[in-house]
């Protein structure tokens, strides 16, 4: 008998669990289409969270030398696991699963398969949502990585930099340096030294973390300034980027502070508010870097930069190997002639990198010495006709002439442009022509002009469009160039200028029609026998030329000229009887031209304001009253003029007459022979008021002869000399009234800045130079018997330290010198000490406290120097690196 299994189900149970298995997947199903456009919208945001997450992790591994966090990097790969799953089984089958969908998507084909697809999709939705809500870090990265520092910038080798990078990197070593500023002209190279810098960071051994380079540039925002940090600092998100300025300040100081980094800046034009940024300000302390490059001094000094750096032009040596670089060696030696031609080329550049590149390129594939030739024409004649110089160089150098701070200022800087190459530009110079120009204000005196004109050159010296000489100035000759190219564009502004300095033959006259200012200086032009018609010209450089003659009407049509300059010519004897239409001239220079005689006609010019007739030795003729017809003058220099003492007043009391008639005199420069004549100015208002250059001489005029007896001067006369400047004294046997006239008034010589003493055979000493306590420029020549510059010894009780203003002392032919002064001297301005020809002067007035003195020269025979006794040994130490042999 078999056994029989027997199984009873209620209908009611079937039916009850067929339609809960129908109602739970139900929803897969009818949500099919829903689900999966949700799943393609969450899957694309957790695509691009973690492209966020991503950058950071990158960035904060690349910039900041960190690694990313272990929980950080599982969940990016766990999205890109995902991502792939889902693109493979679920994308992949979207379209075919949902044409099997049927009854308006409630119902399907083939249910079965699509309740499977319809949950997976779901199980993926509910993934990447997880997934999501996991990807929001509060740091990406941590722990420190041994990475590159810097990610090297490319940039081409430099040639003659190298002295300059050691300098800088030596503060950047320094942990007492926090901000170091690198200034100079435009093209000199900053960018490629900054460069340089930020590359080394990569080669050096540092304790720095963190490495920034960004370019400011003209016209910088914050906010700008602040986007570019924090693209470095993994601040970039967008959200990040619509923040307020405060809020990403405080950010970027938040992160910034943690790290010990080092920010270069490129190219600054106006100071940038660090704080305001958010980026620390380095100190001591903290040990953080800043270094910026920048075209202008100024914003060295607003920045508080501790060290400020000049980037200068090459050196000409270093100059023409950066230039034979560029040519190529190939070039070069194509003829024998090419090399000598091609310095001649390479020297037309100045020393300028960006020209020198500039121009070497070009000059590459030029094969023979007369395209060489011809290069070296253009550049000196018409350098913005050069290929490459018109649209490369002289734009970027043009930056710094346009962000000049007034149309004034440009326009004195245009002024400098009529000087030829490489000419030494007297400051006071520029102050009387723009003066007399009317470029300036409106001014009461001299001394207002001149305080106006020297904060216009100190624009200039600062923007690196001058070079600064001392009491001079210099105009690159690129820069130069730049600035006539300038002019032939802004003519139709009104500063159209003509330069033709070194010519042979006078310009054409038609060219002088619109123009405003013409410069032949230094030009072998014999004659000018064409008159110009020049209704706008305002000055008129014919300076250190070869005339000898100029027609009685070249200045017939020049009713607006304000400035003209005739001097250094010394083979004109006579002025053009045209002269007396130059009824707007204000500045007249005559000085070392070989004038015999004035026209009465130049008593015409009723306005000027500036005569110069210093060093006219022939002059013998001087119109009567010549001086009431100049009732504006300001600056009269007759410093040695005239072919005797009585040439330019008839009498003493002539003499005071017209000098008393000039009310509005600021500047007197006189040459006085005469004891008596001294005596009487005592009385005279100009030596209350005038700036005063004295020239006592007991041979008035020629070197031959002995020298004049004693001289008496005044104690009076020297009081009021309020203002006196400058005194030279030469030729006198003794000026023994001086130590009396200071001990009576000791304040007598507090204006004196400059003093020349020559062959003044009995002098011993200048003992009154310890109350001239502004002095600046001492020169003593050619006293035999002088044994000490100082009888100060320090028993005597002065009020007034000597020569604590002194910048150059200068001692020739003194034999029997021996001591400057017994105590050595606190001297911190001075700049210069040349000594020749005083083989007894055994000390120097320095010692250790003196060796603070910085940027000294010493220059003297060997001989003397090694023979120099000194304090000690450290004294002769720090010392030594300022002497410079003679012979």
């Amino acid at each position: 008998m078999g056994s029989v299994l027997s199984i009873s189900l209620s209908c009611d149970a079937i039916v009850s669990r067929c339609w809960d298995s129908l109602f739970e997947r139900e929803p897969y199903v009818r949500k099919l289409q829903e689900n999966l456009q949700a799943l393609t919208t969450s899957l694309q945001e957790l695509k691009s969270l973690k492209n966020d997450v991503q950058r950071e992790v990158e960035l904060a591994e690349r910039q900041l030398r960190l690694k990313r966090l272990e929980r950080v990097n599982n969940w990016i790969l766990s999205v890109e696991a995902l991502e792939a799953e889902i693109n493979e089984v679920i994308v992949s089958h979207s379209t075919q699963e949902i044409e099997k969908l049927c009854c308006g998507g409630y119902c399907s084909k083939n249910y079965r398969s699509s309740y499977k697809y319809g949950k997976k999709v779901a199980s993926k939705l509910v993934e990447v949502e997880t997934l999501k809500s996991k990807g929001d870090f509060e740091e990406v990265a941590a722990e420190s990585l041994p990475t590159a520092l810097v990610d090297v910038i490319p940039s081409e080798p430099t040639v003659g930099m190298e002295p300059i990078f050691d300098q800088v990197w030596r503060h950047v070593e320094d942990e007492q340096v926090g901000m170091i500023g690198l200034y100079g002209m435009g093209g000199v190279g900053k960018t490629t030294l900054l460069t340089q810098i930020h590359n080394n960071f990569n080669r050096t051994c540092n304790d720095f973390n963190l490495v920034i380079w960004i370019v400011v540039s003209k016209g910088h925002k914050i906010e700008v300034i602040q986007d570019k940090i924090g693209e470095k600092i993994g601040l970039s998100r967008g959200v990040w980027k619509l923040k307020e300025q405060h809020e990403k300040a405080e950010d970027i100081f938040r992160i910034l502070n943690t790290k010990k980094f080092v920010l270069l800046m490129d190219d600054l034009w106006e100071p940038v508010e660090l704080t305001n940024v958010g980026v620390p300000v380095p100190d001591s302390r903290n040990k953080f870097k800043i270094v910026f490059t920048t075209r202008s001094e100024e914003v060295c000094g607003h920045m508080a930069a501790q060290k400020k750096i000049k980037v200068g032009c090459l050196t000409r040596d270093k100059a023409w190997n950066l230039f034979q670089e560029k040519v190529g060696k190939e070039t070069l030696l194509l003829h024998p002639d090419i090399p000598k031609l091609a310095e001649i080329v390479a020297n037309e550049c100045g020393g300028l990198p960006l020209a020198l590149i500039t121009v070497g390129k070009v000059m590459a594939c030029k094969k023979t010495p007369q395209e060489w030739k011809h290069a070296g024409k253009v550049l000196r004649r018409y350098a913005s006709e050069f290929s490459g110089m018109g649209d490369k160089v002289f734009p970027l150098l043009k930056f710094s002439y346009d962000n000049l701070p007034s149309q004034k200022v440009r326009s004195c800087f245009l002024y400098c442009a009529l000087f030829p190459e490489d000419f030494v530009i007297p400051k006071d110079d520029l102050v009387y022509f723009w003066m007399c120009e009317d470029i300036l204000d409106e001014y009461g005196n001299v001394e207002e002009a001149k305080n106006e004109s020297y904060h216009i050159i100190g624009t200039l010296l600062t923007s690196c469009l001058l070079e600064d000489e001392g009491d001079s100035v210099k105009m690159h000759d690129v820069i130069r160039d730049m600035a006539l190219w300038l002019a032939c564009d802004l003519g139709k502004e009104g500063e159209n200028i003509l330069v033709d300095t070194g010519a042979y033959h006078a310009p054409n006259v038609a060219k002088w029609k619109n123009a405003k200012r013409v410069s032949l200086m230094g030009s072998d032009i014999k004659s000018l026998d064409e008159t110009p018609r020049s209704p706008n010209l305002l000055t008129l450089f014919l300076r250190g030329s070869h005339l000898k003659m100029i027609v009685d009407d070249y200045f017939d049509f020049m009713p607006t000229l304000r400035v003209l300059d005739l001097s250094e010519n010394s083979l004109i004897t006579q002025l053009p009887s045209g002269v007396s239409n130059l009824v707007s001239l204000q500045h007249l220079n005559l000085s070392k031209t070989g004038i015999k005689r004035l026209p009465m006609e130049i008593t015409a010019c009723a306005c000027l304001k500036y005569l110069n007739l210093e060093q006219t030795f022939s002059l013998d003729f001087v119109p009567p009253n010549l001086l009431s017809s100049f009732p504006l003058l300001k600056v009269l220099r007759i410093l040695d003029c005239g072919s005797s003492n009585r040439i330019f007043f008839y009498s003493e009391r002539t003499m005071i007459d017209e000098l008393q008639g000039l009310k509005h005199l600021d500047v007197l420069t006189l040459t006085v022979g005469s004891t008596s004549c001294f005596q009487n100015l005592e009385s005279d208002h100009i030596l209350v008021t005038c700036t005063l250059t004295l020239c006592l001489r007991g041979k008035i005029y020629g070197n031959l002869g002995p020298p004049s007896s004693y001289v008496d001067l005044s104690p009076v006369a020297m009081a009021n000399m309020k203002y006196l400047d400058t005194l030279q004294i030469i030729r006198m046997v003794d000026v023994y009234c001086l130590r009396k006239i200071t001990l009576e008034n000791p304040s007598c010589f507090l204006g004196l800045q400059f003093v020349e003493v020559v062959d003044c055979t009995n002098l011993e000493d200048l003992e009154w130079l310890v109350f001239a306590a502004n002095l600046i420029d001492l020169h003593v020549y050619g006293c035999s018997k002088m044994t000490r510059i100082l009888g100060w010894t320090g028993t005597k009780t002065y009020t007034l330290t000597p020569f604590a203003k002194l910048t150059v002392l200068r001692l020739s032919k003194l034999p029997h010198l021996g001591r400057i002064c017994e105590n050595p001297l606190p001297v911190p301005f001075l700049k210069k000490i040349l000594i020749s020809g005083c083989p007894m002067l055994s000390k120097l007035p320095l010692n250790s406290s003196s060796a603070q003195t910085s940027n000294l020269i010493i220059e003297g025979e060997e001989k003397w120097w090694n023979s120099l006794e000194w304090e000690d040994q450290a004294a002769r130490n720090a010392f030594l690196p300022c002497f410079r042999p003679c012979k």
